[in-house]
């Protein structure tokens, strides 16, 4: 993923925790808030609770991949936090949840 679609500031992350919108799935819990960018923005969360790095480094490799393969210019921020049910879920599965997901967050 391209820095340029990353949100990594966490005063960012803390507003659009705060005052975006909450969209909540079975793999997924989303937030989301209006961009003056022209492409959408993204962070992805996984707790330490879902298990060691490289766990949860493939589990946001995962995540990004889909998002920059099924590229949506939506002009939103999001920050996604990952559940622990996504890791036995299929790649096919994550991909069909969370673009509909994003879809429908607005």
């Amino acid at each position: 993923m391209n820095k340029k679609y990353i949100i990594s500031k966490n005063e960012e992350i803390g507003l659009i925790v705060k005052n975006g919108n909450k969209n909540n799935s079975n793999f997924f819990i989303i937030y989301n808030i209006e961009s003056n960018e022209e492409y959408n923005m993204y962070c992805v969360s996984v707790s330490k609770k879902i298990g060691k790095a490289h766990t949860r480094n493939l589990i946001k490799r995962r995540v990004k991949d889909i998002l920059m393969k099924n590229k949506l210019f939506l002009k939103r921020k999001y920050v996604i936090i990952v559940k622990k049910e996504a890791l036995d879920a299929s790649y096919e599965d994550l991909t069909k949840v969370l673009i509909n997901q994003i879809k429908g967050a607005k």
